[in-house]
C-alpha cells in the first residue's frame, strides 16, 4: 500500500517518459524502452534517465537528512522489550486457562439441553402417532356406527325419502372417511393400523358401492338432489375420476355401442356424418343433468355447482374414441385418399362441433391434452394419403410433360396439355377435395415443386432442335411423336438429355409448339399472382400470417419461369428469321433471270417476296388470340432485323456481282472494239444488269411495303436503311442510263 501511495520527485517537463511509469505494479523494462524508443532516439532516453536519476539521490538524501534522529533513535528505542514482553505472558497464559475451562462447562451444559430437547421430540412424535391412531380408530367406529344406525332407521323411514336421506349419510361418510384417510397415511407402518386395515376397506368398499348404486339411481330417475349429494361426497373422498369412469361405462358406452356400427356406416350414403350427429346428440340429451350440476351448463347456479368434474371430456369423449378405433377400423384407412378426405374432413367437423359443446374454454384445452384425444387424431395417417395424391399429382404431371407437346383440351386457357396439367395440379393441391389444414405446409413445398418442375421442362423445350414438318403433322399422337426424337443434330445442339442414361438425340419440336409453349409460359406468369389469392384463405384458416414469405417464394418461381423467356424468344425469332431468309436469299436468283433471256422491264416484285413474308403474316394472324400484341410485335421486329441484316448482304452481293460483270463486258467490248455482242435488251434499250438492279429494287420497296402493312417501322429493323441506300443506289443507275 505504502508503494501506491509514494509520491516520487518531479522533474523536468521535457523528460521522454513519465515517472508515474515506474510505480505501477506490472513495470517491465523491455516494454517500458520499447515504447519511449517509438518517440525518442535512445541516447536521448539514456541522457532523461540519468537526469531523473540524479534527482532521485538527491531527493533520498534529503529524505535522510530530514528523519536522521529517528534514523539513529530507532535501535534505542528497542531497548528493554523483550523483558516486557515476558511479564505479559504469565497473565495471559493464566487467562487463557480460565477462558478454556469456562468453554468446556458452557459446551456440556448445551448438550445436555440438546439431549433433553431430543427426548422431548421423541416424546411429541410418539404423541401424534398415538393420537392419529386414535383419530383412525375415532373415525372407524363413528362410521360403523352410522352405518349400523342408518340400517335399523331405513327400516321405519319412508320409501320416497330414502335416497335423498342416504345421500345426504353418505356425504356425512365421506367427510369422515376423508379424515379417516388422511390420519391413516400419516400413521403409515404402525402395526395398529394394520389391525384395522381390513375394516377400513370394508368401509372403503361399502362407500363406494353406495356411491355407485346412489350415482346411478340418480341419473336414472333424473334426480338432482342425488346426483349433486353423490357428486359432492365423490369430491369429497377425492374419487372424481372414479365417478367419471364409471359414467363413461354405464351411461356413454351403451350408447356409443348402440350407434357406432360399421354396417349402417357403409350401406348408407351419408353414414358417417348421420353416425356423428347422432353421437353429438347423446351430450344434450343424457348429460343435461350432469351438466348442470358440474357448471357445464349456461343454465346452473353458481351456488350449487359440484366443481372439479369434466364429463364430456373424461367421461364422453374417451368412449367414443375408443367405440370408433375397435368398432370402425376402415375409418382411418388411407387407401382411397378421395374417401379418406371426405372422411377426415367430416370426422374433423365432428371434432369441432364436440369442442363447442363444452362449458369452457379451459374444458376444450383439457379436452385437446386428453391422451384419447391425441390418440384420435394420430389414428389418421396424413403422411400416407400426402404420398398417394403426391404419386397422383406428380404423375399425371409427368405424364402430360412429355415429348410429344400435346394440345391442351377443349375448354383450358392454355395451348399446350404440359401447362394445362401444372395450372390444374396447382388448383388441385389447394382444392376443397384435396386440401387438408395439417398438410399446408406440404402442399405448400409440392406446389412451388410443380412451378420449378415446369420451369425445367420449359429449359429442356427450348433447347430443342426445331423441325421442319408442317404444323399439322407436328401435332400426331405420342407413337408419332416419338419417331420425331430420331431426327439428328448440330454439334451446337448435341448436349444431350440429363435424365436418359443413353446418349440418344433431343426430340424435336415445331414452330407451332414453340409458340405454344411461349404463350403457356406468358399467362402462366400472369396467374402466379393468383395462386397467392388462392392459397391466403387456406393458409389464414391455421393461423398462419407471414403472407409476405408465401408472396416472396411465388415471385422467385416467377423470376426462375422468366428466365426461360429470353432463350425461347431467341429460338422464336432465330426460326421465323431462317424461314423468311430461306425465301430472301431467292435474291441470288434474279441475275439468272434476266441475263440473256431478252425478259421485259421488270414491274412488280418476285414472288419469294411474298413467300418471304408468309410466316411473318402466320405469326400476326393466326396467333393474335393467343398471343400479346407486345410479344408479337417484339419477335417480329427482332426476325425481320435479322432478316434483313442477312438480306442485305445478299443483294449487296449480287449488285456487286453484277457491277463486276458489267465491267468485265465493257473491257471485253474496248478489247474486240466491235458490237458483235451487244448487251442491251430487244425491248427497249435497257441492259439485263439494270433490269437486274430494278428487279431488285422493286423487291426491296415492296418488302418494305408490307412490313409497314404489318404496323411495323422500317427505321427500326437493323440494316433496313442500309438496304434502302444500296437499293436506291443501283435504282438511279439504272433508271440514269436508261434516260
Amino acid at each position: 500500500m505504502e508503494a501506491k501511495k509514494m509520491n516520487l520527485p518531479r522533474g523536468p517537463e521535457n523528460l521522454c517518459f513519465d515517472k508515474d511509469e515506474f510505480m505501477k505494479p506490472d513495470f517491465d523494462v523491455d516494454h517500458f524502452v520499447s515504447d519511449c524508443r517509438k518517440r525518442v532516439q535512445l541516447e536521448e532516453l539514456r541522457e532523461d534517465l540519468e537526469l531523473y536519476y540524479k534527482l532521485l539521490k538527491t531527493a533520498m538524501v534529503e529524505l535522510i537528512n530530514k528523519d536522521y534522529a529517528d534514523f539513529v533513535n530507532l535501535s534505542t528505542n528497542l531497548v528493554g522489550m523483550d523483558k516486557a514482553l515476558n511479564q505479559l505472558s504469565v497473565p495471559l497464559g493464566q487467562l487463557r486457562e480460565e477462558v478454556m475451562s469456562l468453554k468446556s462447562c458452557v459446551s456440556e451444559g448445551i448438550q445436555a439441553v440438546d439431549d433433553r430437547m431430543t427426548k422431548q421430540e421423541d416424546i411429541r412424535r410418539k404423541k401424534m402417532c398415538v393420537l392419529r391412531l386414535i383419530h383412525v380408530i375415532q373415525s372407524v367406529e363413528k362410521i360403523e356406527k352410522i352405518l349400523h344406525s342408518q340400517g335399523s332407521k331405513e327400516l321405519s323411514s319412508l320409501e320416497g325419502n330414502s335416497s335423498l336421506l342416504t345421500g345426504q349419510v353418505l356425504e356425512r361418510i365421506a367427510t369422515e372417511f376423508n379424515q379417516l384417510q388422511f390420519h391413516a397415511v400419516q400413521s403409515k407402518g404402525m402395526p395398529l393400523l394394520d389391525k384395522v386395515r381390513p375394516r377400513i376397506a370394508g368401509i372403503t368398499a361399502m362407500l363406494q358401492q353406495s356411491l355407485e348404486g346412489l350415482l346411478l339411481e340418480g341419473l336414472q330417475t333424473s334426480n338432482v338432489d342425488i346426483i349433486r349429494h353423490c357428486l359432492r361426497t365423490y369430491a369429497t373422498i377425492d374419487k372424481t375420476r372414479d365417478a367419471e369412469a364409471l359414467v363413461g361405462q354405464v351411461l356413454v358406452k351403451p350408447y356409443v355401442d348402440e350407434v357406432v356400427v360399421e354396417q349402417y356406416v357403409q350401406s348408407h350414403p351419408n353414414g358417417l356424418q348421420s353416425m356423428y350427429n347422432r353421437l353429438l346428440e347423446f351430450v344434450p340429451h343424457h348429460c343435461r343433468l350432469l351438466r348442470e350440476v358440474t357448471g357445464g351448463a349456461i343454465s346452473s347456479e353458481k351456488a350449487d355447482i359440484v366443481p372439479g368434474y369434466d364429463f364430456l371430456v373424461n367421461s364422453v369423449w374417451p368412449e367414443i374414441v375408443h367405440g370408433l378405433e375397435e368398432k370402425l377400423p376402415s375409418l382411418f384407412n388411407p387407401g382411397n385418399p378421395d374417401v379418406f378426405h371426405e372422411k377426415y374432413t367430416t370426422s374433423m367437423d365432428f371434432v369441432r362441433k364436440f369442442e363447442r359443446q363444452c362449458g369452457s374454454q379451459a374444458s376444450v384445452k383439457r379436452l385437446r391434452a386428453h391422451p384419447s384425444y391425441h390418440s384420435f387424431n394420430n389414428k389418421w395417417n396424413l403422411p400416407v394419403y400426402f404420398q398417394i395424391r403426391f404419386r397422383e399429382i406428380a404423375g399425371a404431371l409427368e405424364e402430360a410433360l412429355s415429348d410429344t407437346l400435346e394440345e391442351a383440351p377443349d375448354g383450358s386457357s392454355y395451348c399446350l396439355l404440359a401447362t394445362h396439367m401444372v395450372w390444374t395440379s396447382l388448383l388441385k393441391c389447394w382444392s376443397d377435395q384435396m386440401f387438408l389444414p395439417l398438410l399446408a405446409h406440404r402442399l405448400w413445398k409440392l406446389s412451388l415443386q410443380i412451378l420449378a418442375r415446369y420451369s425445367v421442362f420449359i429449359g429442356e423445350v427450348s433447347v430443342r432442335p426445331i423441325s421442319g414438318e408442317n404444323t399439322k403433322e407436328s401435332k400426331k399422337s405420342v407413337s408419332a411423336g416419338r419417331k420425331e426424337s430420331s431426327v439428328s443434330l448440330s454439334p451446337s445442339e448435341e448436349q444431350g438429355n440429363g435424365s436418359s442414361p443413353e446418349s440418344q438425340p433431343l426430340p424435336s419440336v415445331s414452330s407451332t409448339q414453340l409458340v405454344y409453349v411461349a404463350a403457356d409460359l406468358d399467362k402462366l406468369q400472369d396467374q402466379i399472382p393468383d395462386i397467392l389469392e388462392i392459397i391466403k384463405p387456406k393458409l389464414e384458416m391455421i393461423g398462419f400470417k407471414n403472407m409476405p414469405c408465401i408472396a416472396g417464394a411465388l415471385e422467385d418461381s416467377k423470376t426462375s419461369l422468366s428466365a426461360c423467356v429470353p432463350t425461347l424468344n431467341s429460338r422464336i425469332i432465330q426460326d421465323l428469321s431462317e424461314s423468311s431468309f430461306a425465301y430472301l436469299k431467292s435474291a441470288l436468283e434474279v441475275p439468272r433471270l434476266y441475263r440473256r433471256t431478252n425478259k421485259e422491264v421488270p414491274t412488280k416484285a418476285s414472288p419469294y417476296v411474298d413467300s418471304a413474308l408468309k410466316p411473318f403474316y402466320r405469326l400476326q394472324n393466326e396467333y393474335k388470340g393467343t398471343l400479346k400484341q407486345p410479344m408479337i410485335h417484339q419477335w417480329l421486329e427482332s426476325a425481320l432485323s435479322e432478316s434483313t441484316q442477312k438480306y442485305y448482304e445478299t443483294v449487296s452481293d449480287v449488285l456487286s456481282s453484277v457491277k463486276k460483270m458489267e465491267e468485265s463486258l465493257k473491257r471485253l467490248k474496248q478489247a474486240r472494239r466491235t458490237a458483235t455482242s451487244n448487251p442491251v435488251g430487244t425491248n427497249g434499250g435497257m441492259s439485263d444488269d439494270n433490269k437486274i438492279r430494278l428487279q431488285l429494287a422493286l423487291d426491296v420497296e415492296y418488302y418494305g411495303e408490307q412490313i409497314r402493312k404489318m404496323g411495323l417501322e422500317t427505321s427500326n429493323l437493323k440494316g433496313f436503311s442500309a438496304l434502302t441506300e444500296l437499293i436506291l443506289t443501283a435504282k438511279d443507275q439504272a433508271t440514269a442510263e436508261q434516260s
